[in-house]
């Protein structure tokens, strides 16, 4: 299994093959920027090792607290932190759950110390317009942390791939040779 700063530079080395797709499918440089900056996001800061005290864990800084209960209840490499679409939607609706939490605290502190009357129904009108006109954008970012996570989650399986058979072919190897010692000792 790579370490992070081999999954570091398999994201930077994977983002022209996500730019170069991107600008030909969308034709939209906005929608080619979403996508590829979320890739980023999702290679970077948003994948799969956050389930343990990884570099992505730690690049969020005094925020990192919030995914220890993510790490508690979610087992390393299993199929709801390492596996396709699950594992990225997991980590987004989590995260969207800290945000919310966030959002309603914030709501309440300004109106606690302002009278400001904000409510949920108040902003529910606005952040409708917003997901209902940026609908593509909002695609292009999903599309983007996954392939920034399946460049994390791919990497790992090659490499333990590549682990497993050079383990076996050093008992491979090991096996010869104890059967050629062994012919070599009968031939004596």
């Amino acid at each position: 299994m790579p370490s992070g700063r081999i999954h570091d530079r398999i994201t930077y080395c994977c983002l022209p093959f996500v730019v170069a797709p991107a600008i030909l499918i969308t034709r939209s440089p906005t929608l080619t920027a979403v996508t590829s900056l979320s890739f980023l996001v999702g290679g970077l800061m948003l994948g799969p090792d956050l389930d343990i005290h990884s570099v992505q864990y730690t690049r969020w800084g005094p925020l990192r607290w919030i995914w220890l209960p993510y790490q508690i209840a979610i087992k390393h490499r299993s199929r709801l932190s390492h596996g396709p679409v699950i594992g990225t939607l997991l980590r987004v609706i989590y995260l969207a759950v800290w945000l919310a939490l966030f959002t309603f605290i914030g709501i309440q502190l300004l109106n606690l110390l302002w009278d400001a009357q904000l409510s949920w129904s108040t902003l529910r009108d606005p952040f409708r317009a917003v997901f209902r006109r940026y609908a593509a954008e909002w695609v292009a970012i999903l599309i983007g942390l996954e392939i920034g996570a399946a460049s994390h989650f791919i990497s790992d399986e090659l490499g333990s791939h590549l682990v497993s058979r050079k383990r076996g072919r050093k008992k491979g190897a090991k096996r010869s040779a104890d059967r050629n010692r062994k012919k070599r000792r009968r031939k004596r």
